[in-house]
């Protein structure tokens, strides 16, 4: 073979993760072609890999002293400081590289690499911990930025393969599986390249974001206090316990700790927008205008501010504002994300200036933008549904019945987003003896759970086909112990998750005494108030009209079923009824719910508690009815979201269908 075969086919070995042949046929081509460098720096590379590292470091110097000025040699020189933990060294050898040749981009990802390790503090203890095959890495990045995550999985495992205790690669692919929400995946990876690898800090944060994914929020919480332990003097270590410890419902604590991130970087548009959801949170409206505005004071192109802005739905933006969102959308190099949030606050901010034809274009423009990260396939939704009916029969609650009643009686609040439902967590919160919590996620994840212990391969719900009394309880005692954490010592607790419509009959089944309340609105305005909500996650069917209004003739149809199937069990709560009669509602609700009558309920607007959903600042005024009917305004704009609800809307009164129904209607009769 000639150097370049030569070379070629230790190159292959290397990225196979066999090292020490890699090293042989180095070895070889060395004998027949000495001095070269190329050869040199892969034999380097080849050793580091076995951990060989005074060898590798006499093969780089080696080819340093043969070819000063050749790049990939201090290229892997700064591999090798990095393996030892000179990381200053190791940055110092990247520079060089990039000065000897400025079109490799390794030495430049690297350079920024090490950077953030002196940033963050981070040490290792042993070369284990450090970064052996840089190069890999690198070209692994390369594929996750062009969009193949599998390829770059590939070379992560392969590292792994050589190096079990490989740091960075664990943590990498650890970024992948939470990629992909297997976040339980994840944390594995973190945590054991943590035990390799303790005082890496990155690791600490990456496991940070996959317990909160997980709700572990005392795990989450612990792991935050170590990433504050190691590096107690960077901004970013204030800023992921605030986010760890906001999670737990502690919202003052994690504006402190916002405020001591800030004090280090004042500039942190982050943070800044991250304290002023807290302070939205707990009802400090100005503090929390004043922060988002200084996001964007300091970062002119931090449209999440502007979105949270307009998000509040009481706050109106100053011409100059609006002017800025038009310039930033000109911008070609804003991302998708950020466009869509500018989109979706220019649509909220005409809207409430009344010009309903610029308001619908602006939330036409985010949503289309938005759809295409969405995963959302409404033949799935339909077929699903389809199961649920057959499989909750009422043979089935009839065989299944007999769970013991729970100590606490969960409240459940469910529907379809913007219908209501935070207007009626809110009046219940208001009440002495029931807990307010948030939008949980934890009955879908004890379903899932149960169902994955059952069958990964099986199906919701056809895998709990065997299910009896005691395996529904069990449900159900799961349910309660992680919801501990988000509530006191009221014998009722309300969980308003609009999503959890599917479970009603798990529900009833797992917790007899539980109660539900399905939020309702007119179907216009609900799907409307949906497609017009740029969420921060979920709901993948709102951003299409036709979907919409597909996803709400399935959600009534199941809606349908379980009242045949369990009567009694669920009950119907108007907003339009509400916004009209407000005390006749309030009294309705308690009485469903086994609670007597309190006036707090009725001054919901003067409960101080945190409100996380898009709603928080309408459910702090006293009861408006300036949304009902709110479609009329785009009525000229939504024919597609008319058209698929047409079945429903010639079931409503006349006076409550579009005008195109109404002439429908009239040329039948």
């Amino acid at each position: 073979m000639d150097q370049k075969e030569q070379f070629n086919a230790a190159l292959s070995q290397l990225s196979a993760g066999n090292p020490g042949a890699a090293a042989a046929l180095c070895e070889k081509g060395l004998d027949s072609f000495p001095g070269d460098a190329n050869l040199l720096c892969l034999l380097a590379r080849a050793c580091l890999a076995q951990r060989n590292f005074e060898q590798a470091g006499q093969r780089i110097e080696e080819a340093i002293r043969l070819v000063p000025d050749f790049a990939l040699a201090h290229e892997t020189l700064g591999d090798l400081m990095l393996v030892e933990g000179k990381v200053t060294q190791a940055r110092r050898a990247f520079e060089t590289a990039m000065r000897l040749d400025s079109t490799r981009l390794s030495p430049r990802k690297k350079i920024d690499y090490t950077k953030k390790i002196e940033k963050e503090g981070a040490t290792r203890p042993r070369p284990e911990g450090a970064i052996p095959f840089a190069r890999e890495l690198a070209t692994a990045q390369e594929h996750e930025e062009k969009g193949d995550p599998q390829s770059a999985e590939m070379i992560y495992r392969q590292i792994l393969k050589s190096d079990p205790n490989h740091a960075e690669a664990a943590r990498l692919l650890a970024g992948i599986a939470a990629q992909q929400k297997q976040f339980y995946d994840a944390e594995v990876f973190l945590k054991k390249a943590i035990s390799n690898a303790p005082n890496y800090v990155r690791l600490w944060v990456d496991l940070v974001g996959v317990q909160r994914e997980q709700d572990k929020l005392a795990e989450a919480l612990q792991s935050a206090k170590e990433v504050l332990r190691l590096a107690p003097d960077n901004s970013e270590s204030y800023v992921v316990y605030a986010s760890a410890i906001g999670m737990t419902g502690d919202h003052r604590e994690a504006i402190e700790a916002y405020e001591k991130a800030l004090d280090i970087s004042p500039d942190r548009a982050g943070a800044l927008c991250g304290m002023a959801h807290h302070l939205k949170t707990i009802g400090r409206q100005e503090d929390a205008i004043a922060s988002y505005r200084k996001a964007i004071e300091v970062k002119d192109d931090h449209a999440e501010a502007y979105w949270s802005l307009a998000n509040l739905k009481t706050f109106s933006f100053t011409d100059d504002e609006v002017s800025a969102m038009h310039e930033l959308l000109d911008r070609a190099d804003l991302s998708d994300e950020s466009r869509a949030q500018a989109q979706n606050a220019l649509g909220l901010e005409f809207e409430s200036r009344k010009d309903y034809d610029k308001a619908f274009g602006n939330f036409a423009k985010c949503n289309s933008v938005q759809r295409q990260y969405e995963s959302y396939d409404p033949v799935d939704t339909e077929d699903t549904y389809g199961r649920i009916i057959d499989f909750f029969t009422t043979e089935r609650f009839e065989k299944d019945a007999g769970a013991a009643e729970a100590e606490v009686t969960p409240i459940m609040v469910i529907g379809l987003p913007r219908s209501g439902s935070t207007l009626i967590e809110q009046i219940l919160a208001s009440h002495s003896q029931v807990d307010g919590t948030h939008e949980l996620g934890d009955l879908a994840r004890v379903v899932q759970s149960a169902r994955k212990t059952i069958s990964k391969r099986v199906l919701f719900p056809e895998a709990f086909a065997d299910y009896g009394r005691v395996d529904w309880q069990a449900i159900g005692e799961h349910y309660l112990t992680r919801t501990e954490q988000f509530r006191a010592s009221a014998p009722y607790f309300v969980d308003k998750n609009p999503n959890n419509f599917i479970y009603a009959g798990i529900l009833k089944l797992a917790i007899p005494n539980a109660r539900i309340i399905d939020a309702r609105r007119h179907p216009l305005d609900s799907c409307f108030g949906s497609f017009k909500q740029l969420f921060a996650s979920g709901q993948p069917f709102t951003y299409d009209l036709t979907e919409l209004g597909e996803y709400y003739l399935q959600y009534r149809r199941l809606m349908e079923h379980w009242r045949k199937t369990i009567p009694g069990f669920v009950l119907d709560v108007r907003y339009e009824e509400v916004v009209g009669d407000l005390e006749t509602q309030v009294r309705r609700i308690l009485d469903f719910c086994g609670l007597p009558f309190e006036e707090n309920c009725l001054r919901f607007h003067e409960t101080e508690r945190a409100v996380k959903t898009a709603s928080s600042e309408q459910v702090r005024r006293p009861i408006y009815s300036s949304s009902v009917n709110l479609w009329r305004n785009y009525e000229s704009h939504i024919d597609e979201l008319i058209e698929v609800l047409e079945p429903l809307l010639l079931e409503m009164p006349t006076e409550q269908r579009p005008g195109a129904l109404v002439e429908v209607d009239n040329n039948k009769q």
